[in-house]
């Protein structure tokens, strides 16, 4: 079996700082420019990119999500309420609502329930050119 290694502290009583170099350099964590990851992105970013450089920054591509307009039946049926009896929606239609009058919607999509509903309501919907 290997000898026990000896603690350092019992070589260095007597030697006033014991091997810290100035007394104050062993108090807190000043010296060594923080704990833990404090200043890893000011002071210490050296370290990171010899020994940790994949820890910032993104990686890879993101696709541009395209946001499409979206009217729902109960919008199209206040609408309607007002006075519009035929409704054209740069977007697409959704079912969410009731639809009571008969509206005749031009829009570039819908959904298949929107649809049901707006033909039951004697409406009709089209495809906006």
């Amino acid at each position: 079996m290997p000898a026990r290694k000896k603690r350092k502290i019992g070589k260095m009583r007597g030697s006033r700082s014991c091997g810290t170099g100035n007394i104050k350099n062993k108090r807190g964590s000043g010296c060594r420019g923080g704990v833990g990851n404090a200043g890893l992105h000011k002071h210490k970013w050296s370290w990171i990119t010899t020994n940790d450089p994949d820890r910032y920054g993104r990686e890879g591509l993101k696709r541009k999500s395209v946001r499409v307009p979206v009217i729902s039946l109960y919008q199209i049926e206040s609408r309607a309420t007002k006075g519009e009896k035929e409704i054209s929606f740069k977007g697409k239609v959704l079912a969410t609502g009731a639809i009571r009058q008969a509206v005749k919607v031009k829009a570039l999509a819908w959904s298949a329930r929107a649809q049901e509903k707006i033909t039951a309501a004697g409406g009709e919907i089209a495809k906006l050119e």
